[in-house]
């Protein structure tokens, strides 16, 4: 990042004015706003360190000397060192009317990131304090850039594909509002690939230079949300030793992920809700409140309407979350999308596992095509790996795809066709309650019948709930 020399100081930039003269806070205070600034003033270093916990600033200007008659600039320079111990990043430039090399040079190795002698030039005081302010922003930037690295999901295009109907329509409707900052709530199955459509609207967004960051919700124990979404201070709690940014943190300027928001404890929402407002959180043990910029993408397995009306999920954290809503369908309604996939994820596996590709028979393309996929894309993924691993042949066939503990093994010598029609209802019942354990309408659902007719059928071929493919 380059260090602008235009006198357009960022959003949200506030400065710290510390000066015991108030004719001098009063001359910078101007000063720094015409230029652009928020300017917060202290008379004193132990006012300083009170603004500084409660709120977040982006430089402090501090003079040296605050005791009558003294010259030594002691007071300063242990505001200095306080600074930077409690702040590490955030430039002190310490301004004093008796100058001295001796008194710049401590200054600087307690902290200060540079020193101006009173009285001041205007136009070397506002060079100085814009060049550091750019030069933490572009520190920090890079460290949260490397620190949101590590928690990347893998790239969104690998195995990518959109070619049924509704994939189409749905990538169409992200490509056409992922320009906007607009909130996007992802509904879906687990598996169907939210994460990966949920990096996609960041690459086609604003924000596509800056950090995608996920956030795991539903594995994360309440006792840790906080701290992972929030950051922590150092000693906040036992283990705390030392200061952490968190997710909300990290992803400022970016996108952060919320995955399977519904699975939040209602106790957690409010703190997740004013983050989500007011782009304001603290850390976990500090009062300090620290403001980003960050869209917003959630993605659940669940019915969040349902859980509101039951009393689990907030009404008002719902609407800040779906101002765009999108079903992601699951892999059996994308029948024109599973082999595509198949031959993009086996054909990754074997260049991963040194395997030479199989071609696969049209028996193994029968049975891919009608298998549920219960776990959805996630599911064939894993399936085509366990073939390139197990497997060693030129050609697959449907005996070759290890799906014999599940619904392919019912198909006769692996070829649907060869049922009768009296066969083929009874496979798709079973099939359609494996998939949907315990859940007689999602199972209706999935064959597109009503869950009356689903009993009539279920009863003429002597099945129950937990049947399934032997």
């Amino acid at each position: 990042m380059s260090i602008p020399t235009s006198r357009s100081p960022l959003p949200r930039t506030r400065v710290l004015v510390v000066d015991d003269q108030g004719d001098v806070r009063e001359a910078l205070r101007m000063l720094l706003e015409t230029e652009g600034y928020t300017v917060v003033a202290a008379a004193s270093p132990e006012e300083a360190l009170a603004c500084l916990r409660g709120d977040e600033f982006a430089a402090v200007l501090a003079d040296m000397n605050y005791t009558r008659d003294t010259t030594s600039g002691q007071e300063g320079l242990e505001l200095v060192r306080q600074v930077a111990a409690q702040w590490p990043g955030v430039p002190v430039i310490a301004m004093t009317a008796w100058a001295s090399v001796e008194l710049a040079v401590e200054a600087m190795r307690l902290g200060a990131a540079d020193f101006i002698e009173k009285p001041w030039q205007n136009a070397r005081l506002l060079g100085v304090l814009e060049s550091r302010i750019a030069l933490d922003r572009s520190r920090r930037s890079e460290r949260r850039l490397g620190a949101a690295n590590a928690l990347l999901l893998e790239e969104a295009g690998d195995g990518f594909v959109a070619e049924s109907a509704p994939m189409r329509r749905l990538v169409e409707d992200l490509g056409r509002i992922a320009a906007s900052d607009a909130p996007v709530l992802l509904l879906g199955e687990n598996g169907t690939g939210k994460s990966m459509l949920a990096q996609l609207v960041h690459r086609w967004s604003q924000r596509r230079e800056r950090q995608f960051v996920k956030l795991d919700v539903g594995g994360l124990a309440p006792t840790l949300f906080e701290s992972e979404l929030f950051g922590h201070v150092r000693g906040a709690y036992t283990d705390a030793r030392q200061e952490r940014a968190g997710r909300f943190e990290l992803s400022d300027g970016g996108t952060l992920f919320l995955d399977e928001i519904g699975n939040l404890p209602l106790e957690q929402q409010p703190k997740l809700l004013r983050a989500i407002e007011d782009g304001e959180f603290e850390r976990v043990g500090s009062s300090r409140t620290q403001r980003v910029d960050v869209r917003i993408v959630a993605a659940t397995n669940s019915d969040l309407a349902a859980e509101v009306q039951a009393g689990r999920f907030r009404q008002d954290l719902l609407y800040r979350i779906n101002t765009f809503q999108a079903r992601v369908p699951p892999l059996r309604e994308r029948r024109d999308d599973i082999l595509p996939l198949a031959r993009h994820y086996l054909a990754r596996a074997c260049a991963r596992y040194g395997r030479d590709l199989p071609v696969l028979d049209p028996s193994a393309e029968r049975a891919l095509l009608a298998y549920p996929w219960p776990g959805n894309v996630r599911e064939l993924s894993h399936a085509m790996e366990r073939v390139a691993l197990l497997r060693d042949a030129p050609r697959l066939a449907a005996d070759g795809l290890g799906l014999q503990s599940t619904a392919a093994a019912a198909i006769p010598g692996g070829a649907l066709e060869a049922m009768t029609l009296e066969q083929a209802e009874g496979w798709l019942l079973r099939n359609a309650l494996r998939a949907h354990p315990g859940n007689l309408q999602r199972a209706a659902t999935q064959l597109g019948i009503t869950r009356q007719s689903l009993y009539r059928r279920m009863e003429k071929h002597g099945l129950q709930t937990d049947d399934a493919p032997a």
